[in-house]
């Protein structure tokens, strides 16, 4: 499928820039001086969870429970309710204008606190939702969501994973598969695990979308929390799994810093991306 890069007016358009360069740290100090105490705090918890996990899992399971026991919503990326509110509603209206119905199978791979899950949850018949995160502390919110929105009755399946290898989840059984902002916060070997077993679970003719953190110069990261990654290379990872690739442009023209590839069962006749 061509891959085909974003306009120029995209909010979601990246640059060339290193946000793990010192020189961009000054700069943004300088020009965002009320941002510095929050990135020193940031900082040390890197130092000191660099130091007490054994691999990126495990440290960013403790990145959400320290996040998540001061406020849920921002743990997941949220400044403000309103904000939270929004971004779920934007995920949901995105699929709901690519076709969901309310008998489609999803999976929610880092569901989060729900942030659009209990949209999907109300929207999908019963038992048709299931959601799955790395971190404890934030499935113990998404089900105070679930109670408080009173879809117990719809029956969504929250389920604690260790890694993304999808060993416990039955095999070509979920049309589709959603995972907002979390190859943004992973590592290579994290994504590449992802989709090295996501096909096995995905139902013939089913969908895998992603949201990733896009960027035109180098690959880097930033304390271990924020990757950054090139479109060609995400579409060539895919493609050593056997997974067709598709850069999706309408989500460019929403509000949102991150970019978004479609996966689907198949092999691949890309151009390269940028």
């Amino acid at each position: 499928m061509p891959i085909r890069t974003a306009s120029a007016a995209s909010t979601a358009e990246p640059g060339t820039k290193n946000r793990a360069s010192a020189l961009h740290k000054v700069r943004y100090a300088v020009r965002h001086p009320q941002r510095v105490p929050r990135y020193v705090r940031r900082l040390a918890r890197d130092l000191r969870l660099r130091v007490s996990t054994r691999d990126h899992i495990a440290y960013y399971r403790a990145v959400m429970r320290d996040d998540t026991a001061r406020n849920p919503e921002a743990a997941v990326g949220s400044a403000s309710h309103e904000r939270w509110l929004a971004l779920g509603e934007m995920q949901y209206d995105y699929l709901l204008r690519h076709g969901l119905r309310p008998d489609d199978r999803l999976l929610d791979i880092g569901c989060g606190n729900l942030r659009a899950g209990w949209r999907f949850i109300d929207y999908l018949d019963a038992g048709h939702y299931h959601g799955i995160d790395i971190s404890p502390d934030i499935l113990l919110a998404a089900q105070e969501v679930v109670a408080g929105r009173g879809l117990q009755a719809k029956l969504p399946l929250l389920s604690l994973v260790r890694d993304l290898r999808l060993a416990a989840l039955p095999e070509a059984h979920f049309t589709v598969v959603h995972a907002h902002s979390v190859f943004s916060h992973s590592p290579r070997e994290v994504i590449d695990e992802c989709l090295a077993h996501v096909g096995r679970v995905l139902a013939p003719g089913g969908y895998f979308d992603f949201t990733f953190n896009r960027t035109e110069g180098s690959e880097h990261h930033v304390l271990r929390e924020d990757f950054y990654y090139r479109t060609a290379n995400l579409v060539r990872l895919a493609a050593d799994h056997g997974l067709a690739a598709r850069f999706m442009d309408d989500w460019e023209e929403l509000p949102h810093r991150q970019s978004k590839i479609r996966v689907t069962h198949g092999d691949v006749h890309s151009d390269e991306a940028a």
